[in-house]
Parts: structure tokens; sequence; C-alpha cells
């Protein structure tokens, strides 16, 4: 009963895997005929059916893009970079989106060693640093049997600071995977869907209005109260806006 059980499980997934495979094949011979809605539609089966990749959000992302809708195609670009944050081609594309938004915000200035900071942790996301962590692992572990099988003095020493070094490299991919992972949990991106928003200063319908946003602009959500969001934008401000006018890049 267990091996029809476990046959039936890979039947479906095989049959998951190749009608998600043609989705895309299809969808990818609709963006080249200049059929971008459709494209959409079948590259959005694909992540209905479960699947999403940094490949799938990059085509979803060029799509609208080519339709002229600047937050979903910013709101996929980011997604795809999210995935794959060291792809070139996802941050060209992404800086051309960009560059349709209708705001312009100054981010609060960082120092070099910030910079430096941010340009190592995010080199990798925290699962690749994990990766790489178990990786030279099972290099240390090599490193330290040849160490111990060896008999020339010379080749020993070689083995025994390889062994060194790769344990050292792994705490090091350890902690930056954990640094990456507590700067994604306190990071919650969102892209302004709506045209035109107005952020109040507080979270009612007759508050003030603080500022106002449009479509494609990026904001970091910092709390919730029902209906609202406490936003802030690049430049330090803060303030409140209804739900429904954004969208989280970090929900799958």
């Amino acid at each position: 009963m267990k091996k029809i059980a476990f046959l039936i499980l890979l039947l479906s997934f095989s049959f998951g895997f190749a009608q998600n495979e043609a989705l895309f094949n299809r969808a990818t011979e609709l963006y080249n005929d200049a059929e971008y809605a459709a494209a959409i539609d079948n590259y959005k089966q694909i992540l209905d059916n479960g699947q999403h990749s940094a490949s799938l959000y990059f085509n979803l992302g060029n799509c609208y893009y080519k339709l002229n809708a600047i937050g979903p195609s910013i709101y996929y670009y980011e997604k795809a970079l999210l995935l794959s944050p060291n792809n070139e081609e996802i941050r060209n594309n992404l800086a051309f989106a960009q560059n349709m938004r209708l705001d312009a915000i100054e981010e609060m200035p960082k120092t070099e060693m910030s910079r430096i900071y941010n340009s190592v942790i995010g080199m990798f996301t925290s699962d690749q640093w994990s990766y790489l962590a178990i990786a030279l692992v099972f290099l240390f572990v090599l490193a330290y049997m040849a160490y111990y099988f060896l008999k020339p003095a010379n080749q020993k020493r070689a083995a025994f600071i390889s062994s060194m070094l790769s344990l050292v490299l792994c705490l090091v991919c350890i902690l930056l995977a954990y640094l990456n992972h507590q700067q994604n949990k306190n990071d919650d991106p969102a892209i302004i869907f709506a045209k035109e928003v107005n952020v109040n200063a507080e979270p009612n319908v007759n508050s003030s209005t603080a500022f106002t946003l449009h479509e494609g602009t990026k904001v970091n959500v910092l709390d919730e109260l029902d209906e609202w969001r406490r936003i802030r934008i690049a430049d330090g401000q803060t303030g409140w806006l209804q739900v429904d006018s954004i969208k989280k890049i970090k929900e799958f």
C-alpha cells in the first residue's frame, strides 16, 4: 500500500512538473509574439500550481513592463531579485522599470561601513549562505581526513591549514546566513499598486495627509492595524495607508 501511495505521489509530481514546463514554454512563445496579457495568464497558472522561481517572476515582470504596468512590473522584478540577488539582468530591468515611477525619493545617506556590510551579507540569500557553509563542512572533513592519513610533513601541513581555513570560512558563512535572515525578518518591503495614494499621519480616513505616493514606489511595512499599514519610505518619512494600496514582496 505504501509503495502504491509513493508511486501515485511520484506520478502526480511528474505530471505537475510536465504541466508547468508546458505552461512556461507556451507563455514564452506568447511573449515572443507580443501577446503579453496571455503570457501573464500562463505564467500565473504556474504560480497557482505552487511553483515559484526567479525566472518565472522575471518573465512576469517583463510582461508587465511591456504593458507599461509600473507597479506589477517592479513588484515581480523585486520578487525575482529576492530569489536571485546577484542577477545583473534582473537588476538592470528593475532599474528601467523604476525610471517609469513618478516619485523620486532620495534615500537616507549611508556610511561606507554600512554599504560594505549590506553588500557582503546581500551577496547571497540566507539559504545560499547555509548551503555554502554545509559545503565547507564537507571540505573540512575531507581535509582533516587527508591530514590524518597523509605521511609527508608538507602535505600534512597543507591539509591541516586547509581544514582550519574551511572551518573558519564555514563559521563565517553561518554568521552571514544568520545576519541575512535577521535583516530579512526585520525588512518587510511592499510596492504601491494604486495609481496615487495619500499616506495619512494616523490610521483613519479623517487624519491629515502626510505625503502622497504613486504606483511602483517601494515602501517598508513597519506595523499593521486592521486594514491600515504603517510604512516608511526611503527618505525616512513614515505614515499610514490602507492595505489594498500595496502588495508585499515577500508573500509567495
